[in-house]
Parts: C-alpha cells; structure tokens; sequence
C-alpha cells in the first residue's frame, strides 16, 4: 500500500543528526506541521493531546495552591510596554507591532503580547485599593507572539501556546515564598508527570526575565547533552507596581507599593518530552504525558471474535480510567506495530485467535521491547501495574543519562572539551559578567542556573573557570536550545 510505504520511512539516525531526527519525528508521528507564516506551527490533534494533558496537571496543581484562571487581551498599547524601563529593553527585539485596523492607521501603535506582565499589572492597579484585596493569585492560558530570528516546532517558534501566572502580594516575604511555591510546582510535574529530572536554581543577572529582581529556573537535559529551559518563576519585587501604580491601602492606614510575581511554562514542553525520551524508533512518551497508554491492536482480525475482542478490551480499559485505543484500520499488523512505536505509545497489546483460545494477550512495552504474555481475567489491573513501573522506568532513565553526563570542571581547557563533549558543566565563576560572556563566546555555553544545595565545598571549584580569581558560584553551564 502507498500509504504505508511512506509513513514506514526511516528516521534520520538520531545518534549523528539529533536536530533532523527531532524534525522528522514531529512530522512523521503527527504532532505537528508548518504554519504559513515563518516561525509559526500548527498543533495537530494528537500533539494537542498531549498540551491538554500538560493543561490538566498544571491547572490541578495551580488551582491547589489557590490560583485561578482568568484571560487577558492579547493586544498591548505601546505605551504599556515602556513603562518599565528593563522590560521593553528586553523584549523589544521580539515584538510584533500592530499600527493599521479598520483600514486607518492607529492613534497607538499595539504589541502583540510576548509576555503580559504590563497588561496585568494595569489591571492589578485598578482592582487592587485595600490589603483586603491581596493576595491576587491569577493564572492565564493564552497564546503570546516573539519573533524569533531561528525556529524550531515547539522549542522555539514565533507564536506559542503557555501559561503565565501572576501575582500580587502586601509583602516580600509573601511575593518570594510564592515564587518558590511555583518553582517548585513545575520541578515535580516534571519529573512526576514528563518523566524529566531537572536541575533548579537562580538565574544570573544576564539570565534572568527582563524586569525582574531575581529569576529561578528549571533545566532539563536532552538526548545530546544540551540543556532545554523547562519553566522560570520570576519574584518582580515593586519594580512593575512602581512603574503601574500598584498600591494598596494597609492595616496601618499607609498606602504602600505591593510586590508582585510572574511564571510560566509553554509548549517547549513537549519539545523536551521528545527529546529527552526518543530513540531511534521515534517517541517514546511517558504514561501519564502519553494521550494513548495502550493501543490495542488485532492479530489477523478478518477472523471471527477478534476485533470484537479488542473492543471489548478497550471499553474494559477505558471504564478502568486508562486511556486504551483499539486500532481496526485496514493496515498491516506490522505497520501499526511501526507507527504506534514511532508515536510513543508505552504499551501495546496484541490479541489474536489462539491467545483468545488461550484466555490470554501478549504486551509489548515502548521503552524496553520486552514482550510477555498475561491473563485476560484481570488485564487491567496488570496494565496499570505495568504503565506505572513504565513511568517510573522512563524517569530513572532519564536521571541516569543526566547525572552520567552532569561533570565538575577545574580549569578552562577541561570546561571547554567537557562543553564539545555534550555534557552540562558545573564550574567555579567569580561573579563578573564579562567572564560570563567570555564563556559564551569561546564555547557556545551559557550558564543555566546557580544550583540550589550546591554550594562550593571543598571538592568544588575554588576559581573562575575563565579567569582564576576566587570563586562566588559553582555555576552550572551548558549549551542550550
């Protein structure tokens, strides 16, 4: 059949082509295609599934900790955006501008909203008079535009889907505690939920939000060693509610400046599920981000009782809360077998007329290979065993590729053949900028984060890897997406 000699071609060979492997796959397994505008995706249905799964955990995970979801407009006069010097500086490189509506030129250029902070924070000023109205614990899903100079589908495009949560607070102590609530949030979702271990920190001074006092970070390794940001949480202190007017009435009857947050993740996301998980088959995707668990597929169903068997078996599934699908298309076993390995599915389940006579199935798990047969009576409760220790599998997998590839370094030279090496690289810097960015341009490196409980004892570095003066950080550095 056509159709199948073509969806059945190789991947490019992801151990010498990381990146064209990446692009075949989000082609090849549906997740995604080109938009016609440059630097644009369509998100098919079933990388959508996979968004409305992220969407699903992280709204759990917000509204537990008190947020709420609320929208704001996507359009953002000009003048917003300049009201916080730091803010546009920092975003005015990637901002798509709108100056004709209606046919007439505006009174007022609109930027389509990279990020909403000066929205929100207008709106904020308004609503907010009395320490009674604090804390604001708002969370939006939108869609924001950056216009990227290089693009990728989902690690880096020109528009893309996230969520941005901000906040409003009566003190410091509230604001940071709640930026540390969130980081934390996102650390456990992804190693809970995608199966990826990340490393969090601060960012430094040249890393972090544009606006912010202090922004913390996640950092998540891929197949080749690079690092892909997961999520940021920012603690803004009164920088915008200086420059919006945010203030409140407090107990004692003085009207005082509130402090604010801001944090989000977006569709990179599953940009990392695939490339901190893939092989050479395709995806391999992780129970609980997978939008199908098992596929259930028929051996030699043009005889009797088979399909019928593997709807029965899906609707047995389904009603015990998995996500199951029974695959009846006119199509060879084998290229099914093909396409649901290439789309990551973590559990296959065959059934066919002697393991009917057999009162058995045959499962096939994604990560492993490994095939074995059990009992129909009971089948579910087996299947969520096994997508359990699958998930559990998966994220140790990716702990141990990460820590085998996580190194220290004492000395530029070795920093630098670690960094052409594809590792992330925790090294000693003195705190100036301009080392910062000597590393940058002799490596390609940048530092992700200053690690959390990792300070420089005595086994860490005691010098700059780039000027040997005395150490302030151990800072992990690694090239990035």
């Amino acid at each position: 059949m056509a159709k199948e000699r073509e969806f059945v071609k190789e991947l490019a060979d992801i151990t010498q082509d990381l990146p064209q492997w990446y692009t075949d796959v989000v082609l090849k397994t549906e997740l995604v295609d080109y938009g016609p505008v440059r630097g644009t995706m369509v998100i098919r249905p079933y990388g959508y599934a996979i968004w409305e799964l992220i969407q699903a955990e992280l709204n759990a995970r917000f509204k537990a900790t008190g947020h709420r979801n609320a929208y704001f407009p996507m359009l953002i006069p000009e003048s917003y955006l300049r009201r916080e010097a730091e803010h546009v500086e920092g975003f005015a490189p990637e901002v798509a501008v709108v100056t004709h509506a209606g046919g007439e030129q505006l009174t007022e250029p609109l930027i389509v909203r990279p990020t909403s902070e000066t929205i929100i924070c207008e709106m904020y000023a308004k609503w907010v008079q009395s320490y009674r109205d604090l804390p604001v614990l708002l969370n939006q899903w939108a869609n924001v535009v950056r216009w990227e100079k290089t693009t990728r589908p989902f690690l880096r495009t020109s528009e893309f889907l996230w969520q941005e949560g901000h906040t409003l607070h009566a003190t410091e102590e509230e604001a940071r505690e709640e930026t540390m609530q969130m980081l934390e949030v996102y650390r456990e979702f992804a190693e809970n939920v995608l199966a990826i271990p990340v490393y969090v920190g601060i960012k430094t001074e040249r890393e972090k939000f544009a606006g912010a006092v202090d922004t913390y970070g996640m950092e998540a390794m891929m197949l080749d060693g690079k690092s892909l940001q997961a999520g940021t949480s920012h603690y803004l202190g009164q920088n915008f509610a200086k420059a919006f007017g945010m203030k409140f009435l407090d107990k004692d009857g003085v009207h005082k400046l509130g402090y604010s947050t801001s944090w989000g993740v977006s569709t990179r996301l599953i940009g990392a599920l695939i490339m901190a998980h893939g092989d050479s088959r395709g995806l391999m995707l992780p129970p609980k981000a997978a939008p199908v668990q098992a596929v259930i597929l028929p051996i030699a169903g043009h005889k009797g009782g088979v399909n019928e068997k593997a709807l029965e078996l899906e609707k047995l599934l389904q009603s015990s809360g998995i996500r199951a699908e029974a695959d009846l298309r006119d199509y060879s076993a084998g290229w099914k077998f093909n396409e649901w390995e290439m789309k990551g599915v973590p559990l296959r389940i065959e059934i066919g007329p002697r393991d009917i006579e057999r009162g058995e199935a045959v499962l096939v798990l994604r990560h492993s290979g490994e095939k074995k047969s059990v009992p129909l009576l009971g089948i579910e409760n087996t299947v969520i065993e096994h997508l359990e220790l699958i998930q559990s599998a998966i994220l140790e997998k990716a702990r141990a590729h990460r820590d085998s590839r996580t190194k220290t370094a004492h000395s530029f030279e070795e920093f630098s053949a670690l960094i052409d090496g594809g590792n992330f690289v925790r090294g000693g810097w003195c705190g100036l900028e301009k080392c910062e960015e000597s590393i940058k341009e002799q490596t390609a490196a940048t530092a992700r984060v200053i690690p959390f409980n990792d300070d420089l004892s005595a086994a860490a570095p005691k010098t700059c890897v780039c000027c040997g003066k005395p150490s302030k950080h151990k800072v992990l550095f690694a090239r990035a997406y």
